[in-house]
Parts: structure tokens; sequence; C-alpha cells
């Protein structure tokens, strides 16, 4: 691939995500513009943000790399990324709207009146973006080392600049547009590749792969129960990541918020159904990725292998921005999220000049854990982040809404056992401190399966044994909930 196109390409989008970064500035005025655009974001607009973020380093290479390697078993990942959204439309998009809160820890703050609830889930979102954080800043780092020959660290801080100035730039509103931007470019720069490379396949008597062979240690142990991690992971944990939960917060009402989640199955479930054609063209034209420990490179590597010359060139460079787009796009959100929080919970005040340090802080602690941990395949890393939000902030969001006894002192023992010992569980995986083969081995890095129903049975069972902890104003919380914004007037924010 020609080094100057595939430059120009990201340098067109890192130039492009400042300018509109900067359009966010100069629009965004109160602390409400900056963190959730006012709640005046419609539901096109807002399904685009969203899709824009959630299409992550993992959709964008690591599902391709993934099918390269295992096959179509790996196909579970795109079915959950989509489905999870599902659950999130009719259990909780339109009643977390509602609740008026700005972030999730405002949510768990006005449903139980707990500032050690508040606490508690503040630490457990910073925790979960800095981790899904992570594999955003490696996976830039490797596009931009292949791409170029460049040092691997480069991507990882360039990436990481530009995030942190488009979000100190504008906040909410200024990653709105950056997001729906990059969510077409995305969408573009994985299609119009697509269709010649599968004209050139086709055009060369279309040879074929083969997928009978299992070669990664990751799953080669126990691929049931790794299947059944992923798919409890990805169905339950799309709920509770903090930068997608946060957008949902910017819409106008909650039938505005159910519209969203509703156009988002749809553009995303549009979008998966790219990377299998680029993880089954890999088996074909670079099965060498297989054994290399770079499959994620598939994406890049297939125009000029497939294709080659010019045209080969223009496509790795369209691919290569979208790439760049992917990586920023999410990168922003989940700094965002963290942002929100840690102006929130941990710094004095809450105004936009705390805002701008706490995007700052909220990006050092994952570019340098970026630089310093071994490389993890993209998409495990990323599914390993949602196996931490299904077991904590999905059996908050469930019960929280849902039910009416739900305590404090249950609150924290589903947080404390569920969401903990899943973070945990994934620390002690990416630290290569239990190495497969071997149970220990897969229990920790698939552990959804357990931690989840440990999640949701302690908050269940700690509640029930602290029924006079019930907040007062839980039948307040619950009508505001679930009642139209129509029969509540002047009730929702």
């Amino acid at each position: 691939m020609s080094r100057t196109y595939a430059v120009a390409a990201v340098a067109a989008v890192v130039l492009t995500t400042l300018l509109v970064g900067g359009f966010g500035l100069r629009i965004s005025r109160t602390t409400s513009d900056f963190y959730v655009a006012s709640r005046t974001v419609r539901p096109r607009l807002n399904a685009a943000a969203i899709s824009g973020e959630y299409l992550s380093a993992a959709s964008f290479l690591g599902i391709a790399g993934l099918v390269l390697v295992h096959g179509p078993d790996m196909l579970w990942y795109p079915v959950g990324y989509t489905a999870g959204y599902l659950l999130l439309l009719v259990f909780v998009a339109a009643p977390l709207r509602r609740s008026g809160a700005y972030t999730l820890p405002d949510f768990a703050e006005g449903r139980l009146e707990s500032r050690q609830v508040r606490r508690l889930v503040s630490v457990l979102v910073v925790g979960a973006g800095w981790l899904y954080l992570v594999p955003q800043l490696q996976g830039a780092g490797l596009t931009l080392k292949i791409l170029t020959g460049a040092p691997g660290w480069l991507g990882d801080v360039l990436v990481a600049s530009v995030v942190v100035t488009a979000v100190a730039a504008g906040g909410m509103r200024s990653i709105t547009f950056v997001q729906v931007f990059q969510y077409w470019l995305k969408l573009t720069a994985l299609l119009v590749p697509a269709i010649f490379l599968v004209l050139a396949w086709h055009g060369s008597g279309h040879p074929r792969g083969t997928f009978d062979e299992q070669l990664s240690v990751f799953r080669a142990d126990h691929p049931l129960y790794a299947t059944y991690g992923l798919i409890i992971a990805t169905f339950l944990g799309t709920m509770g990541l903090p930068h997608v939960v946060v957008r949902f917060y910017t819409s106008p009402n909650g039938r505005d918020a159910r519209r969203t989640t509703v156009v988002v199955l749809a553009l995303i479930g549009t979008f998966y159904l790219l990377p299998p054609v680029y993880g089954a063209l890999g088996r074909v034209y670079a099965p060498e990725l297989i054994h290399g420990g770079d499959a994620d490179a598939a994406v890049l590597l297939l125009p000029e292998r497939v294709i080659g010359g010019l045209g080969g060139d223009l496509l790795g460079a369209l691919i290569a921005g979208g790439a760049f787009a992917a990586f920023l796009s999410t990168a922003s959100g989940l700094t965002m999220a963290v942002a929100g929080v840690i102006t929130q919970d941990v710094l004095p005040s809450r105004g936009v000049r705390h805002f701008r340090l706490a995007t700052v802080l909220a990006m050092c602690v994952p570019l340098a854990g970026s630089l310093m941990v071994s490389r993890v395949p993209v998409a495990d890393s990323v599914g390993m982040a949602f196996a931490v939000s299904a077991s904590s902030f999905c059996p908050l969001l469930i019960l929280g809404i849902w039910w009416r006894r739900l305590t404090p002192p249950g609150a924290i023992a589903g947080l404390l056992l569920g969401g903990g010992s899943a973070f945990l569980s994934v620390a002690i995986t990416v630290s290569g401190a239990v190495r497969p083969p071997g149970w220990p081995h897969t229990l920790l890095a698939w552990p959804a399966v357990w931690s989840v129903p440990v999640g949701f049975l302690a908050m269940v069972l700690v509640s029930l044994a602290t029924p006079g902890r019930v907040p007062p104003g839980t039948n307040a919380a619950m009508t505001r909930f679930h009642l139209p914004e129509a029969l509540m007037p002047g009730r929702h924010r």
C-alpha cells in the first residue's frame, strides 16, 4: 500500500474531526450543552452518532480478524453487538431518558438516594471506560504502524491528542457532529472496497479458504463456554456501556429515545454485514496472518493483496481513513462519558473549565495502559469490557427501573460482587497472570457466564434482606420512569 495515500487519508480524517469539533465549540455555551447537548438531539442524528461511537476498532478490524482465525463461530460478535440494542430498546431506553440524569452515577443516586452507590458506580464507569479505551488506542497504533511504518506508540498518542482536543472543545455537541460524520465514513470505507474485493475474488475463479482448523488457544479449551460467555456479555453489556448510555440523555424525551434505538438497530445491522466478508477473504488472500498474531490487520491489507496497483492503494487509503474514524469516534464517546463522571464526582466544580481538565485526566490512564500493556486482539479486549458492563450496570439498570424493592445495600452488593469480580477477572487475564490452557484461564477470560448471575442474585437477595432500606422516593421515581411525558407536564428534563 502506498504510504503517501494512507498518510493523506489519515490526515484528512484527523483534520476533519478537528474542524467539526471546532464547529461544536461555536455552538456550545452552557454546561448542559457540554454534558447532554441540552437534550435536543433528534432520533436520526442521535442514532448516527450512537452508531458512530459504538462501531469501534473491535467492529472495524477485530471481527474480521476473529473470523479469519476462528471461522464462522465468531459471527456471534456482530450478532451480540446488534442484539444488545434490542434489549436496550425494550427495557431501558425510554425510562433512562425520563430519569433526567446526566450520567449513570446521576441515575444511581436519583433512584436509590445514596451517595455510596453513586461513588461505586462512578468508579466502575471510569474503570469500564478506561478498559474500553485501551484497545482503541492500541488499534490506532497497529494501523499507523502497518500503513506507514511509524512506531506503534505514535498512533496511540495521535488518537489521544485529537480526541482530547475535540471533546474539550465542545463537549457533547461537538462529538455528536463528529460521530455522525464518522459513522458514514466508516460504512463507506468498508462497503466500497468490499464491493471491489468481492468482484475481484469472483473474477479470479472465486477461490475458497478453509475454516476447518481452530488455531487459537484463546478458545480451544472450552469453546462452548466461551461462546456463552460472549453471548451473555454482548447481549447484556450494551445497555450499560457508559458512552452509549450517556447519548440517550441527549434525546428530547423518552419516545425519541426509543425511536433513536430503532434507527441504531438498522444502522449497525447494516454495518455488521461487512466485516465477515473481509474475514472470509482473508482466509484466501492473507492466510499467514492466522499464525502471525496480526489478524486484525486483514482489513487493511486485503486491497493491496487482492487488487493491487493504484486501485488497491486508493481503496486501502479509504479503509485507513475509516479505521482511524473508528478509533476516534469510539474514543471520543468514551472520553466524554469518563470526563463527565470525573467532573461531577472527583473535581471540586462542575463548570466547563473543570470539564476540560477532566477530559485530559480521562485520557491519561488509558494512554499509559495502551503503551505498557501487551496487545490483546481488539475484539476480545472489547468483549471483556462488555463483560464488566453486563455484570454491573445491567443489573443496576434492569432492577433499578423495573423492581421497586431494590435497596442501596443490594445495589452495592451486586456492583461489588458482579462488576467487581468481572473487572478483577479481566485485569488478571490482560496481565497474563493466568495463562491457557485450562479452566482457570477460561473462567477469567469469559466471566459473564458466572459474574452476571452473581450480580443479579446479590442485588436481589441483599435487597430482600434489607426491606427497610427501600428509598422513600421509590414510587415517585418509578412513576417518572414509566409514565409518558405527556402525562407528567413539567416533570421531564
